[in-house]
């Protein structure tokens, strides 16, 4: 009885899906941090950039869909926040306090 190995080369992947894909994660961290930012400080300009990022990053096949998809409810809320700030004050500033 004789016994024979089969070797077969690892699956390679091309060094550019790796490297989207990394991009892609990369975006939907900062959007995440950008839409959690942004609900305390600088909600008109890091909400949109949030939404943004969060839409490049699902629209490249990030690994962390549901970090994308978090980052894209927080740029969301980023802006209700903003619109309910400008409703109630009329203005874009907002304080803590009479």
């Amino acid at each position: 009885m004789e016994l024979t190995t089969r070797t077969t080369a690892p699956a390679r992947t091309s060094t550019t899906t790796r490297i989207g894909t990394r991009d892609a994660d990369g975006m939907a961290v900062a959007a995440f941090v950008l839409g959690l930012l942004g609900l305390l400080v600088l909600n008109i300009v890091l909400g949109p950039t949030a939404i943004v990022l969060a839409a490049l990053a699902l629209r490249r096949g990030t690994a962390r869909r549901g970090r994308a998809l978090l980052a894209l409810a927080l740029g969301v809320a980023d802006l209700v926040v903003l619109a309910a700030l400008v409703t109630s004050s009329g203005a874009v500033i907002w304080n803590i306090g009479g």
